[in-house]
């Protein structure tokens, strides 16, 4: 693998469940420093392509690594150049936070006590309790002040805040921007929409095991269908409106057009440009309607 390319490198992933499919022909690249959005509901592939990531899983075809290393052939040496958090977590309820912390350390070669302080402190997380004594929300701040304690390259990210207030999301994205602006790559798994939307450059969309979508938020958020509402002056053109291409569900109603937009605006303005035009309303669509947008039809 050629680790120019990038962070991370998928390169035609399938895995095979006996003879379920589970992901489908995956081609990634993850850039250094960037934070990329790994979408998709329960059961689209994501946490199936973190396993091979990490090698924790052998894949049925195809290629998986980052840093130029093969995650099945070179495993143990990709996975002390990252930190991952599980979206599902299991924690040794016997031990407090601080003693768990404490083995991971040992693990890992040391950490800073002062770093680990102090993300305690904005994570409002008392290390001193028993972890069989945490809420779900506290267990994943513990699993949390892990993935951001050492000073990983890589940042793999399942499903990170589920089960966290709103206050302690926004703790979180400040984390994620400050392991970037420090050079860090982040892989991040979620379903949140609007977690991705704030936090990443680049997101890739599954569905069913296979990419649909990838690009910067912008781009795919210019995929998505927009309203559209222009009142005329004068009578409206119905007809060259009407035909006009991405035009779904067109109404002209005395001098007012409505229509929800598919695809490029350019040709709507390009007639508008020689129309008598009174107010034109374009609502601007966000992360949520382009993944709804493909994945509608879907089982």
């Amino acid at each position: 693998m050629d680790g120019a390319e990038g962070v991370i490198q998928i390169d035609g992933l399938v895995k095979h469940y006996g003879k379920v499919e589970a992901v489908r022909g995956i081609d990634l690249r993850v850039a250094r420093g960037e934070v990329f959005g790994f979408l998709g509901p329960n059961g689209s592939g994501k946490s199936t392509t973190i396993r091979c990531l990490l090698g924790l899983l052998r894949p049925t075809a195809g290629t998986i690594g980052a840093f130029g290393l093969d995650s099945t052939r070179d495993g143990v040496a990709l996975r002390r150049r990252l930190t991952y958090m599980p979206g599902e977590l299991r924690l040794p309820e016997r031990l407090s936070g601080m003693e768990f912390v404490a083995s991971i350390g040992r693990l890992r070669g040391g950490f800073d006590p002062a770093r680990r302080d102090q993300l305690a402190e904005r994570l409002r997380l008392d290390l001193h309790r028993h972890l069989r004594d945490l809420s779900s929300g506290n267990r994943r701040k513990v699993a949390l002040l892990l993935a951001f304690l050492f000073d990983a390259e890589l940042l793999v990210l399942d499903e990170p805040t589920n089960g966290l207030d709103p206050l302690m999301q926004h703790e979180f994205l400040g984390m994620v921007r400050e392991a970037r602006s420090a050079g860090a790559t982040v892989f991040l798994s979620s379903h949140s929409l609007s977690e991705v939307q704030r936090a990443a450059d680049r997101v890739a969309i599954l569905r069913a095991g296979k990419v649909v979508a990838q690009g910067t938020v912008a781009e795919l958020r210019g995929r998505a269908r927009q309203r559209v509402e222009v009142w005329f002056e004068d009578d409206p053109p119905a007809a060259e409106l009407k035909a006009l291409p991405d035009m779904v569900d067109p109404v002209v109603d005395d001098h007012r057009f409505t229509a929800t937009l598919s695809g490029s605006i350019q040709p709507l303005l390009g007639l508008l440009a020689r129309q008598r035009v009174a107010s034109m309303l374009v609502e601007e669509p966000d992360l949520e309607e382009a993944f709804l947008n493909l994945y509608g039809g879907a089982a």
